[in-house]
């Protein structure tokens, strides 16, 4: 998939769910949840419980999502998953060495940048689009809304601290698409394993970001 179609995809869905589980089967659990709710970009951060063999099953489960991996920290974790057949790629940080082995492999990078600084190095080296990371903590949409003057040409996609609730104001303020984990997860919904609201959330969610 190459950039143009990443920007078309993410335009299209808004949406991006980051699971983070500590097992499989509850990565499975909250992947159909989300994906049951309507939400079609799915991503497995790295730090799961067997990230790879999770993408590999979710890429078969789910075949109208499209199934990325996160917290991607070097070489070697972005070529597994790309093996495992993670058809995106996020990373915490702006590295070029990674970003470079992810335009080699034909898979969208969105590295993870914070200052002006560092998004315009991102999308210089090469990203498909950028994560502002953690964009509550500077601010949410205000930030984003004041980024648009200077680098209104490079897609967004805020994360760390995106909810239910601020997503619109997000996209509203010109982000592309938005990255959401714990809210649309909540810890005690997946203790007491109520998928039902996991995807009553999500179809909430998709609602309000998809009639932007």
């Amino acid at each position: 998939m190459g950039s143009e179609s990443w920007l078309t995809l993410i335009q299209t869905f808004r949406v991006i769910a980051v699971i983070r589980c500590e097992q499989f089967v509850q990565g499975q659990q909250m992947a159909h949840a989300a994906a049951t709710g309507g939400i079609r970009l799915i991503e497995i951060t790295w730090n799961s419980d067997r990230p790879a063999d999770l993408i590999t099953q979710l890429r078969r489960d789910l075949p109208n999502c499209w199934i990325g991996a996160g917290t991607l920290l070097n070489p070697e974790q972005v070529r597994r998953a790309v093996a495992a057949g993670a058809q995106f790629l996020f990373t915490p940080h702006v590295d070029q060495t990674l970003i470079q082995l992810a335009i080699e492999q034909q898979v969208p990078i969105i590295p993870g940048a914070l200052s002006p600084s560092e998004i315009v190095q991102a999308w210089q080296a090469g990203a498909s689009s950028v994560k502002v990371f953690p964009v509550q903590a500077v601010g949410g949409a205000t930030y984003i809304r004041s980024l648009q003057g200077p680098l209104g040409q490079i897609p967004l996609i805020p994360t760390g601290g995106v909810t239910v609730d601020n997503a619109p104001a997000l996209l509203e303020a010109g982000a592309i698409a938005v990255g959401v984990s714990g809210d649309l997860f909540p810890q005690l919904a997946i203790d007491q394993e109520d998928w039902h609201f996991i995807t009553q959330r999500a179809k909430i969610l998709v609602e309000q970001c998809t009639r932007l």
